[in-house]
């Protein structure tokens, strides 16, 4: 059980140094926003060794996966598998969890060989892989009308993975497949936990900073658990808000404990996501703003109004992150704590992953 607590009662020079340590925490915080979204357009395959780059085949040891760089002429000038199918691919291991914004192909050099369209995956291990989706739907990218011009593409959404893997669905009908790639983006920083399924992570609140009125809470997960408490807070008379998965789906309960003051209608159990348990990545966010909650998780988001439950709710000034601390005291959930890995925990823009780890 990791504890990261803030001390309440404290003088005012230890307030004013904490106060500037926030500030601090903050401006780093935005610092590293801007610096993602700004400036996160590096090559990323240039530099790479030759065992970064691997394929379903190739045609020949001069058509290697190796000559597959951008604008370069090694070889017989880039990739070309063995067979041109739909069964062929193109991988690329970037080292370490890397933030992708763009990608970029052109065909064989000096060659009729290149690809008109193709789809994007991405992985942290190489084995689990996921297609890149836009408007709600995979992804075909647009490729190459002749050899030697670069078609680049900036994502929509950026992709978070070490692995990416480019898969021919079309090519020149009068030659075969033929690719030279690219990647741009920037190093993915990151605090990342992982849950056994026995443990919690515990936040306590400084009571002088609790902001009733707002409240955001902030978080990646991964498992291949279907079942689990991500997170929980609960009050002195039963009252309690908790983020569950329950058999691959994400629910939000925001549970009032004294049924006799209360309608049951204030009860609020909000449903998003499916599959969650596959072993990626999955964003979620918290937003109360006075009575407007706002539920996302991935790109799906539920808004609804509280009709007054914050205001009722009487709530410890503790949040609980993977589990329930003393099992057996929120009715009929499952009570089974989260088994996996959480990434970049914020609630109301402080660290929690790095408070316990510097705690």
């Amino acid at each position: 059980l990791w504890r990261a607590s803030m001390i309440v009662n404290m003088d005012s020079v230890t307030e004013i140094f904490l106060k500037l340590l926030f500030l601090l925490c903050v401006h780093r915080q935005h610092m590293a926003v801007t610096g993602n979204k700004y400036n996160c357009d590096d090559q990323l395959v240039s530099a790479l060794p030759q065992s970064s780059f691997s394929s379903s085949s190739e045609l020949s040891s001069s058509h290697s996966p190796g000559f597959a760089r951008l604008n370069r002429r090694e070889g017989a000038g880039g990739w070309s598998p063995l067979v041109s199918n739909k069964y062929q691919w193109l991988q690329i291991d970037l080292g370490e969890r890397t933030e992708i914004t763009a990608v970029a192909t052109q065909g064989g050099y000096g060659s009729s060989d290149w690809v008109t369209s193709y789809l994007l995956m991405f992985s942290d291990s190489g084995q689990n892989w996921k297609q890149y989706r836009q408007e709600e739907s995979i992804w075909a990218f647009s490729g190459n009308t002749n050899a030697d011009s670069v078609v680049y593409y900036k994502l929509q959404h950026s992709i978070k993975a070490r692995f990416l893997r480019f898969v021919p669905l079309d090519w020149n009908p009068n030659g075969r497949i033929g690719m030279r790639i690219e990647a741009y983006g920037c190093t993915y920083r990151s605090e990342v936990v992982g849950f056994d399924g026995k443990s919690c992570l515990i936040y306590t609140l400084n009571k002088k900073l609790i902001n009733t009125v707002k409240d955001v809470i902030s978080l990646k997960f991964k498992t291949m658990q279907s079942d689990g408490i991500l997170l929980h807070r609960e009050g002195q008379n039963g009252d309690h808000i908790t983020m569950e998965l329950t058999k691959g789906k994400l629910s939000l309960l925001i549970n009032l404990g004294d049924t006799k003051t209360h309608p049951p209608n204030a009860q609020i159990n909000i449903t998003l996501g499916s599959l969650l348990d596959d072993q990626h990545w999955h964003s979620v966010l918290i937003e109360h703003f006075n009575n407007q909650v706002n539920f996302t998780v991935d790109k799906h988001s539920h808004h609804f109004h509280a009709k007054g439950e914050f205001s009722y709710l009487d709530l410890d000034y503790e949040l609980s992150f993977g589990g329930i601390p003393v099992p057996g005291k929120s009715g009929t959930l499952s009570r089974r704590n989260f088994h996996g890995c959480f990434e970049n925990i914020y609630y109301n823009g402080v660290n929690i992953i790095d408070l316990a780890r510097r705690h």
